[in-house]
């Protein structure tokens, strides 16, 4: 018999849910505990506000991030690697997407969220740069300390922003498709076009098909 899931986890599993389909201000605790058919009480056992709901899936969220956003350890980076980040990239911007689309409004609301999302910001942005290094060194890409810090920045901003940039060129924002978040990883991939050597090319280019999603598709109603 399958172990059962404990209240408080299903009561995060369920407000993930409820967060990324309608978005994390239209849900209140209410809805959640309503949602689960169990009362508010009992939610409020387990938590006592909404924040600190949001506050477990953002450390899940970081976790998830920092457990796969360095360089490989002990050998020379390859271009499966970079499949490999905008793989998981994908995955961790479509699995909590309501962090994305409602970023500024939850760190508006909650000074010690705000606090710990600049601190992963900026440990992310060294991983990234890191990651940069080790492609550089590799062969796969060509550039000096401040084009990677450049490159580096400009990557952080579009997949911190992406969400946010799709919910403003559609009428109904909160049924965001997953090829239209993969559209965001491939803009990330093109910031690199530039850059990318002769060697290394014939796969990067792999990659772009790989990734790639027509833009009428990731801004069209679903």
């Amino acid at each position: 018999m399958a172990p059962r899931i404990k209240t408080s986890e299903r009561i995060v599993q369920n407000s993930l849910e409820l967060f990324n389909q309608q978005g994390e201000r239209s849900i209140s605790t209410n809805h959640i505990a309503a949602h689960m058919e169990i009362s508010p009480g009992n939610l409020y056992y387990h938590f006592p506000n909404k924040q600190a709901i949001i506050a477990v899936l953002f450390s899940e969220y970081e976790s998830l991030v920092d457990s796969f956003l360095r360089p490989p350890q002990g050998r020379v980076a390859t271009v499966e690697d970079k499949r490999f980040y905008l793989k998981e990239l994908l995955a961790a911007m479509w699995r909590y997407r309501f962090l994305h689309r409602d970023l500024e409004h939850l760190l508006d609301s909650d000074p010690v969220l705000a606090d710990r999302y600049r601190r992963f910001s900026q440990r992310s942005l060294i991983h990234g740069a890191a990651i940069y290094e080790g492609f550089v060194a590799a062969g796969i890409l060509q550039m000096d300390k401040v084009q990677i810090e450049s490159l580096t920045l400009n990557a952080w901003i579009i997949l911190t922003s992406w969400v946010r940039f799709l919910c403003t060129t559609r009428e109904n924002s909160s049924h965001l498709s997953e090829q239209a978040i993969k559209r965001g990883v491939y803009q990330v991939l093109v910031l690199e076009t530039g850059f990318v050597t002769e060697q290394a090319r014939a796969e990067v280019d792999a990659l772009f098909e790989e990734f790639y999603v027509p833009l009428a598709q990731a801004l069209e109603e679903l």
